[in-house]
Formats: C-alpha cells, structure tokens, sequence
C-alpha cells in the first residue's frame, strides 16, 4: 500500500513531540489534526506543516479529523480519561488507531475497546514507544537466547518531582491524572513484557487531594516464585532505571529505561558487554513505524504489543489504583 496517511487527535504536549519526530517515520505521512477549537489546530498544522515541509490539514473538531477520508489512521493523544469515547469512535470510523498510554483510564473501558476493535477488524495498538526502542529490542532478544537463563526478577523505576497544580491535567482526578496513568504504565508495562500477566498486585502509595496518587509501590508475584518490584512518583525524581535478573547474570537499562540509548549485559563468569544503540530521533517515530508495517501486512494487531498485553497491563495499574484508593473513570459519549 501506499504511505499512511495520518491525523493526529488532541494537540497537545505530547503530540507535539511526536509530531516533530514524523520525519523519521517510515511508510507514513502526517496530512491532518484534529482539535476541539480550529484555532489550534491551525496552529498545530502550521508549525509543523512548515517543519516537516508538507500540508497539514486542520480540523476544528475530532468528529470532523474522523471524517476526513483522506485519513487512514489516528494518533490519539488526549487525557488517558478521553481515550476510550476516542478511540471507540476513530475505530467505528474505520481508522486504524494508535492510543497514547496509559491506553484508558480503566480495565472495563479497555476491555470494551479491545472488543470492539476485534468485532470491526480493525488496527488498534497501545503507544507504548519503549517496546520499540532499538535497545530494548536486543534486550528482548538477548533474553530469549538464553544470555541471562530464565528471568527471574525485574526491577524498575519512574519518577519525577512535580510541584501539585490542581488546575495541571496530571493532578485531575477527571483527566486520568496521577503517577500511575502517567508513569507508572511505563514500570508495569516493562514487567509484562518480561514476566507475562502477575498471579497477585500487592500496592502501595499515598494520594494527593484532588484525589489522584502521589506515588506507588508495586510488587507483581507469580505462581513460580518470579517477582517484579516498580516504583512510581510524583513526589520523588529517581533514576529511571531498570534491571532484568535471571539465572546466569542481569541485564541493566540504564537512566531513562523506557527510552534507553543502552543496555548493559552481565553474565555470570564474563566480561561487561555494553550495547549503545541509540534510535533515530527522538524514538517516537519507530512505533508509527510499527503500524504503518501492521497496516502493510492486513494485520489488526502488533505482535510487539498486542492487545493482549495491554489488557494485561490495564489490569495492574487498575488492581494498584484499587488498593491505593484512586477512583478511575472515564468519560463516556
């Protein structure tokens, strides 16, 4: 097929920095944006029409970006409460979907756009863009061959100091703000990709008072004995850093782990070995790489990061939202 056509959904922070690394993206082409006011959008498409050195359609609502028939995927990126009557729409109007993390504020709402996606046939994938990283990519594959033996423990951390702004999106109970939906999809998601959906969530953590977790404590069990230790603030920078421990040696992924320029391999009774594979960019092009490639092929599904594993991952953060005593919603048509 010819190149992807995409749109971009919801303007803001995030969307702009993906969209200034589509200059690296492979077999796609950013041709519009969707925004609740044409003003932004127009400003949107400006900006990065000019940078990219192409026309940048703009929309002054979502229903008219899902309308436009010269769209052949959507980028969502609005509040983790937004996504679900989003990407539910984007997907009843037969665009391919790519959902920003966390893919929904909740586990039902996951589960219902999962099912519905699988009803209609049609592309949907989590923009988990670590899993797509050129060095988490050879971690994978030296797992697999065996480098470490069986994976026995992950460890993994993410956090930031922000000062508390009720009116910030990332402090609104509403908005699906707090650490958990915002970072802490980044621990867990990196434990699932290693030790599969956990048997037990045991969590901890502390709310501020818009209601929205502060910070989290993560123990993920499994029947065998394999354990997944995460951390996650808003309270508190750390390192942003992960380790991956198995029965001949470890590997470490090196500040910050889910966008890693290296990893770094140990094996019992060897030396060091360092790889540095930096990805081209920022490494937001590479999981539009993905679907654009998924698109290709006729698939409805990445085997990078299948639905499957974002429903697993849901089912944490909802488990550790749960125990802490955050109330997750999200809105509805």
């Amino acid at each position: 097929m010819s190149a992807v056509r995409w749109g971009i959904l919801g303007p803001g922070r995030i969307a702009s920095k993906v969209a200034s690394d589509f200059a690296h993206v492979e077999d796609g082409v950013l041709v519009a944006v969707g925004s609740r006011t044409l003003e932004r959008a127009q400003a949107f498409a400006l900006e990065h029409g000019t940078a990219l050195r192409t026309r940048v359609r703009a929309h002054g609502s979502y229903a008219e970006l899902l309308a436009d028939e010269g769209v052949d995927a959507v980028y969502i990126a609005t509040p983790h409460s937004e996504h679900w009557v989003q990407a539910s729409a984007a997907v009843r109007a037969g665009k391919a979907v790519l959902v920003e993390k966390t893919f929904t504020a909740t586990l039902p709402a996951a589960q219902d756009l999962v099912r519905l996606a699988r009803d209609r046939g049609v592309f949907v994938m989590e923009a988990m863009w670590t899993r797509f990283q050129p060095a988490v990519v050879k971690l994978r594959e030296l797992v697999a061959d065996g480098a470490i033996g069986q994976v026995r423990a992950v460890q993994a951390d993410l956090g930031v100091r922000r000062e508390f702004d009720p009116e910030d999106r990332l402090f609104s109970l509403e908005l699906g703000g707090g650490s958990l939906l915002d970072l802490g999809v980044y621990v867990v998601s990196f434990a699932q990709m290693l030790l599969g959906a956990p048997q037990t969530v045991s969590a901890t953590g502390s709310l501020l008072e818009t209601g929205v977790d502060a910070e989290a404590g993560i123990l993920l069990g499994y029947s065998d004995g394999r354990t997944a230790t995460l951390l996650t603030s808003f309270r508190a920078p750390m390192p942003g850093q992960a380790r991956v421990m198995g029965t001949e040696g470890w590997i470490d992924v090196p500040p910050r782990f889910h966008h890693p320029n290296r990893i770094v391999l140990h094996r019992h009774g060897a030396a060091v070995k360092t790889f540095d594979l930096p990805p081209a960019g920022a490494g937001y092009a590479l999981e539009f790489d993905e679907v654009n490639r998924c698109l290709c092929e006729g698939r409805t599904e990445s085997s990078v990061m299948p639905l499957d594993d974002t429903l697993g991952v849901q089912a944490v953060l909802q488990a550790a939202a749960d125990q802490i005593g955050v109330r997750l919603s999200d809105r509805e048509a």
